[in-house]
């Protein structure tokens, strides 16, 4: 049986990813700081692990033929990210284990491409971007030099799985209880998004088919590529009730980021909420076959009952969109 550890099982991500390689037959390790498994992922192995230490991190993976690096530091710390994934090598080295990895559309930059295909250029203009930029460039060296081999799949805004700390959640449905959609941008504006179990499932897709695969390899996952509009219509379906439309107040957040970490941090980010794009692919359905893809209206009546806006698990085909 395959052993694949899952690193950052405790985050969005990671906990999604986790339960779709223990339903997939997989022999699941779930790698935290606490070494705690979250509840929903019964049937997974639970170790202790931190991402900036490297030889607790290598002894967190012994003997796992495949590492999903799940590790994302908060948005204000992202110091973090290029010595956690060089541990992250480190550990993949150690033990011979291939290197699964989620990529973002930070490394495009502003004006950000309104259609992102895998040979598009990267271009950062953000240090968030030139980050990402730096990292997937380590992740090519190592592939390069034969000791490890990465599969990358990116994708756009998370959506769906239980968790917090998405911009579905904390701005979008913040106030749908209340009967309102906050709308991150311009309402008829194109943006990526990825409804987690869709991902998932990419990649446990990715992990059956590595022998069409390369020693490094940079997919897109085509996720929904919709507007504000789009997803409100969704979400009244799902509730079964109007929402009223408001828009999020950037100009707070860009007169306070002077003095506020992580409000300066999301307006450095913000061109992403008022450029399109929309990520496409060549190549993942001929490596995978079927792209998974949830209809809309069903990906976010799920969405909403995971993060509890949804009071019943009304979720089945006839809220599609």
């Amino acid at each position: 049986m395959t052993k694949i550890a899952i690193l950052g099982a405790n985050g969005r991500l990671g906990r999604v990813v986790a339960k779709a390689f223990i339903d997939a037959g997989y022999d699941v390790r779930t790698v935290t700081r606490s070494g705690k498994v979250p509840a929903e992922l019964k049937g997974a192995t639970a170790v202790a692990g931190d991402g900036l230490d490297r030889e607790a991190l290598i002894r967190a993976t012994e003997g796992v033929d495949i590492i999903f690096n799940g590790l994302n530091p908060i948005y204000t710390d992202w110091g973090k990210c290029l010595p956690m994934a060089e541990n992250v090598m480190a550990a993949c080295r150690a033990n011979g284990a291939l290197h699964l990895a989620p990529g973002n559309v930070y490394n495009y930059g502003s004006p950000i491409p309104a259609v992102i295909g895998e040979d598009t250029p990267f271009h950062p203009t953000t240090e968030k971007g030139r980050i990402r930029v730096a990292m997937e460039e380590l992740f090519r060296r190592e592939a390069e030099a034969g000791r490890v081999r990465t599969i990358l799949l990116r994708a756009g805004d998370f959506f769906g799985g239980t968790g917090t700390g998405s911009w579905f959640d904390l701005i979008v449905a913040a106030k749908m209880n209340k009967g309102v959609y906050t709308a991150p941008g311009p309402v008829d504006l194109v943006h990526e998004w990825a409804y987690l179990p869709d991902l998932a499932q990419a990649f446990v897709g990715l992990a059956r088919n590595l022998d069409k695969l390369g020693p490094y390899e940079m997919l897109n996952f085509p996720g929904h590529a919709v507007t504000d509009l789009e997803i409100k219509a969704a979400s009244e379906k799902a509730l079964g009730r109007t929402l009223k439309l408001t828009s999020m107040p950037w100009w707070v957040l860009r007169a306070g980021s002077p003095f506020v970490a992580m409000w300066r941090e999301i307006v450095s980010m913000s061109y992403l909420r008022f450029e399109p794009h929309r990520l496409v692919s060549d190549r993942l359905e001929g490596i995978i076959g079927r792209v998974p893809h949830t209809p809309l209206g069903k990906a976010v009546a799920e969405a909403l009952f995971d993060i509890g806006i949804l009071p019943a698990a009304d979720t089945g085909e006839q809220k599609a969109a």
